[in-house]
């Protein structure tokens, strides 16, 4: 899948995957100087790059897992989304969830973007919903005997 990518900066990197399987790619930062995000503060840290996504497809931007467990440095969002029509610069929200000042390097991989296909939905409004045996069982009520 070719998708279009355009240089915001001249800095700017693409994203690249760093194994042949990886299913995410990772994303850099692209700032001139570093950025420090306090203990339960966040910051956005533009990519310097935009992306023309073909419609029914999306880039949800996730955690490096590394940044995650090793200095409590994810998503603020969760889980970020770049629509298919949007063509601004990707960025990245990081939440600093640990008590730890932590810097962010010009260039230091940030985050991770995947692809992936989504469906439209059309809601069909009914009175009464098919009956499953898990129910309205929710919030942990799952493997309870």
């Amino acid at each position: 899948m070719k998708v279009a990518i355009k240089k915001l900066h001249a800095e700017a990197k693409h994203p690249l995957y760093q194994t042949e399987h990886a299913a995410a790619m990772d994303i850099a930062a692209c700032i001139e100087k570093p950025v420090t995000i306090l203990p339960h503060e966040r910051a956005i840290i533009p990519s310097g790059l935009a992306i023309a996504l073909p419609p029914g497809y999306e880039a949800q931007i996730r955690a490096r897992s590394g940044l995650a467990a090793k200095h409590g440095i994810m998503p603020a969002n969760g889980v970020g989304t770049i629509d298919p029509d949007y063509r601004g610069e990707v960025g990245v929200i990081l939440l600093n969830t640990s008590n730890q000042p932590f810097v962010v390097e010009p260039g230091m991989r940030v985050a991770q973007m995947a692809i992936t296909k989504y469906e439209k939905v059309e809601w069909q409004e009914v009175e009464q919903l098919d009956e499953t045996a898990r129910g309205s069982g929710g919030y942990g009520s799952t493997g309870k005997k």
